[in-house]
């Protein structure tokens, strides 16, 4: 699936710790039907064996509905099942590596809390960035915090698009608005709802308010 900035729109990301009277099958599925345009499969304390299992199921789905599957880390899985591709962090495996190794139509994410990490990622090859945390995050409590002002900054640095993350909610969306990005990643706004497809629905509204689209 040939990569444009519009699929970072509303860019959801799994987590696990929300599946209850849902499966997180049917969580994205809602999430998809309430208008997300990019899914990240996060999965950090499944086997290996589980994670691709799992891994091919959400593939199947996001493509019955065109929507980009990035997988969390894990560039083999990724490649294995054909997700369309990969999100890494700065101690995870080097984008210019997976770009040779993965081919020019692969997605690379590339997470930057700084200039330099943005430029360096960019010239690397990666095709979007994901910069934060913007706010206190409850998926990674001791991530590096960035100021709105840095997030312009950084989303300013480079020419690939980002997606400002961490911690994003509709409550404080209104806060990051003007901050340079193509759009958010959110993780529990997105799957704790107890109607996921109408609170998806109304984020997305919310973050095309603040990002000008």
């Amino acid at each position: 699936m040939k990569f444009s900035k519009e699929m970072l729109l509303l860019y959801a990301v799994t987590d696990r710790t929300w599946v209850g009277s849902q499966s997180l099958y049917e969580q994205v599925e809602e999430a998809i039907l309430g208008g997300v345009t990019m899914v990240q499969l996060r999965e950090k304390h499944l086997s290996k064996e589980e994670f691709l299992a799992e891994a091919k199921c959400i593939k199947n789905l996001c493509h019955k509905y065109r929507i980009p599957l990035i997988i969390n880390d894990d560039v083999d899985i990724a490649l294995e099942i054909g997700a369309d591709g990969v999100h890494v962090g700065s101690k995870d495996a080097p984008v210019k590596k997976i770009r040779e190794l993965a081919g020019e139509d692969f997605i690379i994410g590339a997470t930057a809390k700084t200039i330099e990490q943005a430029i360096a990622a960019e010239q690397a090859g990666a095709d979007y960035l994901g910069v934060g945390a913007v706010f206190p995050s409850s998926t990674k409590q001791n991530a590096l915090r960035i100021s709105k002002e840095q997030l312009k900054e950084i989303c300013l640095s480079v020419s690939i698009p980002a997606v400002a993350i961490g911690g994003i909610c509709a409550e404080n969306l209104i806060e990051i608005r003007g901050g340079g990005m193509a759009g958010v990643a959110m993780v529990s706004a997105i799957f704790s709802a107890e109607n996921i497809r109408k609170n998806t629905k109304m984020l997305k509204e919310k973050v095309k308010d603040i990002t000008g689209l």
